[in-house]
């Protein structure tokens, strides 16, 4: 009798990923807007910047592993040309009109892996 390994579903990681960007860019708009001063907790900005490659590249990885097969290598496709402007933002200054723009490039990426992810959990 041959025992087949039970594929876990990946949508979760595209939700915590799409969650810790977008709590991410919240935090840097609340900053930039001067709406919240960080300046005693810098740190949290880049907590949440660890947290967001960290999730989604746990995400993206899920295209090898994910269950359903096809959905889930879809929504790590979508998701993988964020990979470019979050691994760019350290290196493109942080006081500069750049930096948010480069930020949310990543955006149509990240949205497009969730709903690809989301879409897949409910087939």
């Amino acid at each position: 009798m041959v025992h087949r390994r039970r594929r876990s579903n990946a949508a979760p990681l595209f939700v915590a990923a799409a969650a810790a960007y977008t709590a991410n860019c919240a935090l840097g708009a609340s900053v930039a807007l001067r709406l919240v001063d960080t300046r005693n907790f810098r740190w949290l900005h880049h907590a949440l910047y660890i947290a967001t490659c960290a999730t989604a590249a746990l995400a993206a990885s899920a295209g090898l592993w994910g269950e359903p097969r096809r959905p889930s290598r879809r929504a790590a496709l979508a998701l993988l040309p964020a990979a470019a402007p979050l691994a760019a933002i350290p290196y493109l200054g942080t006081h500069t009109r750049r930096h948010p723009l480069v930020a949310l490039a990543a955006a149509p990426f990240v949205l497009a892996g969730l709903l690809l992810s989301r879409s897949a959990d409910r087939k």
